[in-house]
């Protein structure tokens, strides 16, 4: 074996989603020979139904994350969207005005997000934590606290199958995840996130417009969280205020889990989208074996933990 075949073979195992793929196809192999249905071509396609809302936002935290940024207000605003949906619809309007006003709401939203942060250069953190909040009073008060249905308006993106076999929603999240791929390794603007992300003063000695990018990349977190919104509502056909709750962090999680750090500038959107599937891998794992609920709490607390460290785990060799 030639030294260039070996230090190629090392190069691709130090692939954060070589591993995860790895990590995951065990991980289905055993279940499999414990329980033979976690296997089944149904079970697979419901497990990326399960994941599809996480999916969505977990393209938005990870294009945040490479351009040096983080929203915890994602979930909030989801559902601030879907009930805009949900109240212009009760209202007697058609559908794609509803879809349109809860894109403009999402995407206000973000923008809003990424002009404070851009502006004070407060951290991130701190501002999204500030606005989920905004957005949750929002959502309460057009709710009224109330369930608010969707009257079926998104069923199809729900139970319709193309092929007879693959849903709607998970060519929503497949069209999402390919724009993302796109816009982040093809294009101009995805080069000076990264550059932003890597290093905001030497991306604004540059010459780039690190204000402007920054409130466009929140916007386009904001567009996702509504889409998010469409496909949460396909699923369930309902929303209430409360609905976001957990989803910020689960999307956090599985983008850390796929190699997108705190640092900025590093990741992909490939491992963050693997890293959303091995949560649902293994959330889906444990209901199958009929794991405790508060084991699975448990678990999925360890597993956060363990995806932060795993994160920092550079700057730990480097101190």
């Amino acid at each position: 074996m030639s030294k260039n075949s070996g230090a190629v073979k090392k190069s691709i195992f130090k692939d954060q989603r070589v591993l995860l793929a790895i990590v995951i196809v065990v991980i289905i192999a055993v279940v499999s020979c414990i329980n033979p249905k976690f296997i089944a071509v149904k079970n697979m396609i419901t497990i990326l139904q399960q994941i599809s809302v996480t999916g969505i936002l977990t393209m938005a935290m990870s294009i945040l994350l490479i351009g040096g940024g983080v929203d915890l207000s994602i979930g909030n605003l989801m559902v601030l969207s879907g009930v805009t949906i949900a109240q212009v619809l009760s209202l007697g309007y058609s559908v794609p005005l509803a879809v349109l006003a809860g894109v403009v709401v999402g995407m206000a939203g973000g923008l809003l997000n990424g002009v404070i942060i851009a502006k004070s250069k407060c951290i991130p953190l701190i501002i999204t934590l500030g606005t989920s909040q905004i957005f949750y009073g929002l959502a309460l008060t057009i709710s009224g606290g109330r369930i608010m249905s969707f009257d079926g308006a998104f069923n199809f993106i729900g139970k319709t199958k193309i092929a007879g076999f693959f849903p709607v929603m998970l060519f929503v999240l497949a069209i999402v995840i390919v724009v993302s791929y796109i816009l982040m390794n093809y294009t101009k603007f995805g080069r000076r996130l990264t550059c932003i992300g890597g290093n905001e003063k030497t991306a604004f000695l540059s010459g780039i417009h690190v204000t402007k990018y920054k409130a466009i990349m929140y916007g386009i977190a904001g567009l996702f969280c509504s889409i998010a919104a469409i496909v949460f509502s396909s699923r369930i056909d309902s929303i209430t205020a409360n609905a976001g709750s957990g989803y910020e962090t689960n999307a956090l999680t599985a983008a850390i889990i796929g190699g997108v750090t705190f640092d900025g500038g590093k990741g992909t959107v490939t491992g963050a989208f693997l890293g959303c599937i091995l949560m649902g891998v293994i959330s889906n794992a444990m209901n199958i074996l009929k794991v405790e609920t508060y084991v699975q709490t448990i678990i999925t607390g360890v597993i956060i933990v363990c995806a932060v460290v795993l994160s920092n785990y550079n700057n730990m060799k480097r101190s």
